[in-house]
């Protein structure tokens, strides 16, 4: 499996959003929160073609990472995998380059997640501490991990 990534336009809105609700549906069912239109709506006030590109396993689409600079973190606004790659390791291959960038930057990488996704489990797995909850959301926290000499 060779995982790379591809840079986003403003072009590539619909596929983004539609990669997203593909990939949000089942834990958003799961909390009664499922709503194309709301999906579509939460991703266009985040989006930013300049911090988002395209998850690709052998050249095909298989999601979208957003991470945004901010002035004393990384911002992980957005992960998905599409269901047919969740599972295999692509989600762990992206989450590793993130984690490898911010440490070699010396940044703690910030998120939110999904109540009740399985989202959670595996950001926790990575390292991620719950700093907050919101009504829908769980916020962690990744500290960036010192560099060997």
């Amino acid at each position: 499996m060779n995982v790379t990534f591809a840079h986003t336009t403003g072009d590539d809105v619909e596929t983004l959003v539609q990669i997203r609700i593909e990939a949000m549906r089942e834990s958003l069912e799961r909390i009664g929160r499922f709503d194309p239109t709301r999906a579509r709506e939460r991703f266009l006030a985040s989006f930013d073609a300049a911090y988002c590109r395209f998850i690709l396993v052998d050249g095909a689409k298989a999601g979208f990472v957003l991470i945004r600079p901010e002035t004393d973190h990384l911002q992980l606004d957005h992960l998905y995998i599409v269901p047919a790659y969740q599972g295999k390791g692509v989600g762990a291959a992206v989450l590793d380059a993130v984690l490898a960038d911010a440490d070699a930057q010396a940044l703690p990488v910030r998120l939110g997640a999904l109540r009740d996704s399985d989202s959670n489990r595996f950001y926790q797995r990575h390292g991620f501490v719950k700093t907050g909850e919101g009504e829908w959301d769980i916020y962690y926290t990744r500290e960036p991990r010192a560099r060997a000499a």
